[in-house]
């Protein structure tokens, strides 16, 4: 018995290395680009560590209404960091939460649907959002390279040396090693940059003595929500790719798992999502969905018990409580993070490219729609005063780029891809149950 218990222990530890550095990094990012506090910035972490158990064990004990019940470990989508930096910094922290509620609300609302819905999310279409998040997640990144936007040593040596440095362990680790130590090679690039921070005198561990041992949650710890209709329909569209990502995450976990994924167990695993997220509102923490990390664990090792999986999710929230731990990850110094922040980031851009890939590029339509809505994106991003002069109710469509540009992207697909299948010529193709699309995952992933 007690080797049985020394076992799972082992194994959700391994779990909780996979996917703790892409859980602890999302708040830092985000609150250090939103000017939060040293005490508040701790409690962003404890609350997202928390978090993250909790929405995990909504989707691993499945019932007849949510949980698609495969060791699946559900984390921050980095999907979200930009979007949620960009409502912060427009709207206020309270506009944030307001409109993940609302987004994790319309999730559940469509969870049953959503077979029908995805046909306006193919390829082309997720990853132009994607590809768009990615490029401005870059900036952030490279500020913190430099040492954090407004540090007095901003550019300096010592913060280059310190990025590059992270970075370089980074890649060797990529290079030279295979399996686990490879799946936490951004949790280890952090560590030694940090320790060579220290040794440089650039840790300050007085927020980790100042922080108490024990904490408990509370909801809307940031104040009441409040709702933009821009920012909802920012996290409408990033719960709408996160439920595209998922659903390929869902299908190579059954394989592994040897476990058919009907219809009904897709619908309960959004379902979840959207509850998780909607907690991620009240508590003040983020929108959760998938960790594909933990999928690739789940490989390595072979091993797929659900018990695993609960044992991780009860030691991410017994570290949720500890506000020393959360504490610890915020002597980071800026330098280091930046330096990670370039392979994860890079990650999402790729990984934008990489869903592109699988586009008709023979198609002047599929060129046409990329060629607008990253254009349309970025351009927006880097001038956001480009609408200034339009009424109001046209820019909340246009004062963020991710927005502008992924609407770009729906409404021209639908223009040049969606109205065409309709012809005469072509209707036949359009008999099959639109849930196929999902069902068969052959034909979508």
């Amino acid at each position: 018995m007690k080797q049985q218990y020394f076992k799972l222990t082992s194994l959700g530890i391994q779990h909780v290395l996979a996917m703790y550095a892409g859980a602890v990094i999302v708040p830092l990012i985000i609150g250090g680009a939103i000017g939060l506090s040293v005490e508040q910035l701790t409690y962003l972490v404890s609350i997202d560590i928390f978090m993250c158990g909790i929405a995990t064990l909504l989707q691993v004990i499945s019932n007849r209404f949510f949980g698609i019940g495969l060791p699946v470990v559900l984390g921050c989508t980095f999907t979200a960091v930009a979007p949620i930096i960009s409502i912060g910094n427009q709207h206020g922290i309270s506009a944030i939460y307001g409109a993940i509620m609302v987004s994790g609300l319309f999730v559940i609302v469509v969870a049953k649907s959503f077979g029908r819905l995805v046909k306006f999310f193919p390829p082309v279409v997720t990853g132009c959002v994607v590809t768009i998040i990615g490029i401005t997640l870059i900036p952030v990144a490279m500020n913190n390279v430099a040492g954090g936007q407004g540090s007095p040593d901003f550019g300096s040596l010592s913060n280059i040396g310190l990025a590059f440095g992270t970075l370089f362990i980074i890649i060797l680790i990529n290079r030279f090693f295979t399996g686990f130590i490879r799946s936490i090679s951004i949790l280890i690039g952090i560590i030694v940059g940090t320790v060579a921070a220290y040794f440089m005198g650039q840790v300050d561990f007085s927020p980790v003595s100042d922080a108490s041992w024990f904490h408990l949650i509370q909801p809307f710890y940031f104040g009441m929500p409040t709702f933009e209709l821009s920012a909802i329909i920012t996290m409408i569209l990033v719960a709408m790719v996160g439920l595209v990502e998922a659903t390929g995450v869902y299908f190579a976990l059954g394989d592994i798992c040897e476990k058919e994924i009907k219809e009904e167990d897709l619908a309960k695993g959004y379902r979840a999502e959207g509850i998780a997220i909607i907690f991620g509102g009240i508590f003040n923490s983020f929108p959760y969905t998938t960790f594909s990390q933990n999928v690739g664990l789940i490989q390595l090792t072979g091993v797929k018990e659900k018990r695993v999986i609960i044992v991780m999710s009860f030691m991410l929230m017994g570290l949720g409580l500890l506000p020393k731990i959360g504490a610890l990850t915020t002597v980071i110094p800026a330098a280091v993070l930046g330096g990670a922040m370039i392979a994860m980031f890079g990650m999402v851009l790729a990984n934008g490219i990489k869903m592109l890939s699988k586009v008709d590029f023979s198609s002047q339509e599929n060129l046409l729609i990329i060629a607008c809505s990253v254009g349309l994106g970025l351009g927006v991003t880097a001038v956001p005063g480009l609408f200034a002069q339009m009424p109001e109710s046209i820019r909340i469509l246009t004062e963020n780029g991710i927005v502008a540009g992924s609407l770009t992207a729906i409404i021209m697909n639908i223009v040049f891809n969606e109205v065409k299948k309709k012809q005469p010529s072509t209707i036949t193709v359009q008999e099959t149950d639109s849930t196929d699309m999902i069902v068969n995952k052959r034909k979508v992933y």
